[in-house]
């Protein structure tokens, strides 16, 4: 197999396990199915220029996942609404639990987590795609382990908060009507 090929059939391997994936996380920063498969497009081409450069080749995943979140820093300086990605909504629900005999309802969970900043929100939906380390979102957004900790558990607190906040509400409003 020549150099050429041999390096072909390792992008397309690259492709075939973290496409899908990439895209994902792409949809969930961006809200936008177009955009997502931009940025995920975007950062296989930019594979392609620079993957060569990669010293150690069990971080290609990382590698890719930075590559993403970076390009779309550059495209987007300001993040649009995180969108309702059903496995991740799923997950955050399934994390914050049934509160007080009531399960928080998977699209309530992504209006919380779409209501905090991206300083807390993306290391949040990183964790929650179940697909990455502490260190390996430290690696992504460019900042210690020990911030990505703070963040996310700051970041889940806040969820809780906001999450509780609507419950009480709701409760507020039903005995406004029973009051009635």
């Amino acid at each position: 197999m020549s150099r050429h090929s041999q390096s072909q059939h390792d992008y397309n391997q690259l492709v075939d396990l973290y496409y899908a994936k990439l895209y994902r996380f792409a949809f969930s920063l961006t809200n936008s199915q177009a955009d997502a498969s931009d940025l995920t497009q975007q950062t296989f081409c930019i594979w392609l220029e620079k993957g060569h450069q990669l010293r150690d080749p069990e971080k290609v995943k990382t590698w890719l996942f930075t590559t993403l979140y970076r390009e779309f820093l550059h495209v987007k300086r300001k993040l649009s609404v995180m969108t309702s990605d059903e496995g991740i909504a799923e997950d955050v629900a399934e994390e914050l639990e049934c509160h007080d005999n009531q399960c928080i309802d998977p699209n309530k969970a992504l209006a919380a987590i779409a209501s905090l900043t991206e300083f807390y929100r993306t290391p949040l939906i990183l964790l929650y795609m179940r697909e990455h380390s502490y260190q390996e979102i430290a690696d992504i957004i460019g900042v210690p382990i020990g911030t990505v900790k703070s963040r996310v558990s700051r970041g889940k607190a806040m969820l809780y908060k906001i999450i509780e906040s609507d419950l009480t509400d709701f409760d507020d409003s039903l005995e406004q009507v029973g009051a009635e």
